[in-house]
């Protein structure tokens, strides 16, 4: 579905960059946040269909964000997807269960992930009356 909007959150500069670069080629508007802290100030003022979250950040960890966002009626239609580069037996679980949609390890398959996004996206449809 590309146009969608994604908020990707990691607090490496180069994993914003790439992941903007990927998911901005097939049309979807990308804004991004290098910390879950800066996360929570774009959501103030815009609302993503998807977020692509770094569990492992310092201050506020990614897991501890997806709760919040899953815990708060505003941000809880948001599709979060959970991306880390120390995947542990059970971490895909972990993320589950604090709330994410889904769950990517890294290195990401960037050929591969517009066509994840697109998937999760239309598994997860917005509410009614939100058009993305």
């Amino acid at each position: 579905m590309p146009g969608e909007p994604i908020l990707i959150v990691d607090d490496h500069a180069a994993n914003l960059k790439l992941l903007d670069f990927v998911l901005a080629r097939p049309g979807y508007e990308v804004r991004t946040a290098a910390s879950a802290e800066e996360a929570l100030l774009v959501l103030q003022d815009w609302r993503p269909r998807m977020i692509l979250l770094d569990l492992q950040m310092p201050g506020m960890g990614g897991l501890e964000l997806a709760r919040r966002l899953k815990g708060d009626p505003a941000t809880r239609p948001i599709v979060i997807v959970a991306v880390t580069a120390a995947a542990m037996k059970g971490d895909d679980r972990t993320a589950l269960e604090a709330g994410c949609d889904g769950y990517v390890s890294k290195p990401i398959d960037t050929r591969a992930l517009p066509g994840l996004v697109a998937d999760l996206l239309a598994k997860n449809p917005p509410p009614d009356g939100d058009d993305g």
